[in-house]
């Protein structure tokens, strides 16, 4: 690959393969970089592919304003902890990770400590995010100092929940979170029943809903005229039926859009599949 535009000293433009312009980091790969040279493969670090029309110039540019140690060290964790290989199409991931470490460090350093309310919340609702957020943070910690506290696992698991929305701040996942911690109350309360994250119908809906947060965020719901087996799903499941309509109606409260029918078809087979074996449906 050759160089089409140098950020700084560790942070290049180039073109791939396929014509497409990247953004390649590696400590050094810019020093006394020229348009036209080519960029020595042993200094590429990690490789950036913008995606869903991200301006990569603008995407360097906030590269180049990082803190380029915290910057590096947080690209090698995320190749380390198998969280992402050398060529991303997730430039945002590496953004929010480096800025939000160099933050805690700034806090470590003066003897700031975050406790963060949603913890257990976190842990239960996206245990795998929070698997790989643990071993991200001590990857992390192989390259900065002090080593920040393992409560960051919490703020980490958040950013690569939040990755999947290809979104720059946590607010959906926030609110998205709190949503999902509401929809299991309610079910809960209605069957009278102690629904538990760590079942494995439960952790089926939890997947569902978030997967359904996805398409909501991205305009895409499921087909907006009830299916063959949306209509199916609710001759034979009436109560679960109704738990998921007051289900949509919170949806709709927090985030403002309508569920399609065959949301709300598909979200009551998840609530059927948890309370069947619980609680008898109620006339």
């Amino acid at each position: 690959m050759k160089v089409l535009r140098v950020l700084n000293n560790n942070v290049v433009i180039s073109r791939d393969g396929q014509g497409q312009e990247v953004i390649l980091t590696g400590r050094g790969i810019g020093f006394r970089a020229r348009p036209g040279q080519e960029v020595d493969p042993e200094l590429i670090v990690r490789v950036f592919v913008p995606s869903d029309g991200r301006d990569p110039d603008h995407l360097a540019e906030v590269f180049a304003m990082i803190d380029q140690d915290v910057l590096r060290g947080v690209v090698i964790a995320l190749r380390a902890a198998g969280i992402e290989g050398r060529e991303s199409t997730r430039p945002t991931l590496a953004i929010a990770v480096a800025d939000h470490v160099a933050g805690a460090l700034e806090r470590a350093r003066k003897g700031q400590e975050i406790e963060y309310p949603l913890r257990a919340e976190v842990q239960t609702l996206y245990g795998t995010e929070y698997a790989q957020a643990e071993r991200l943070l001590e990857e992390i910690n192989l390259h900065v100092d002090p080593p920040l506290a393992a409560g960051e696992a919490t703020a980490l698991t958040l950013h690569l929940v939040n990755a999947g929305f290809a979104s720059g701040d946590l607010s959906f996942t926030y609110t998205m979170t709190g949503v999902i911690q509401q929809l299991l109350a309610v079910i809960g309360e209605r069957y009278g029943v102690d629904v538990s994250r760590s079942s494995m119908t439960a952790a089926r809906f939890i997947t569902h809903v978030r997967y359904m947060f996805v398409r909501i965020h991205q305009h895409r719901q499921l087909d907006g005229q009830e299916s063959t087996i949306g209509r199916s799903i609710r001759e034979s499941y009436p109560e679960a039926v109704r738990t998921a309509e007051q289900l949509a109606t919170i949806v709709q409260l927090r985030l403002g859009d309508r569920l399609t029918p065959d949301e709300v078809a598909y979200l009551a087979l998840h609530v059927a599949r948890m309370t069947m074996d619980r609680a008898p449906e109620v006339p």
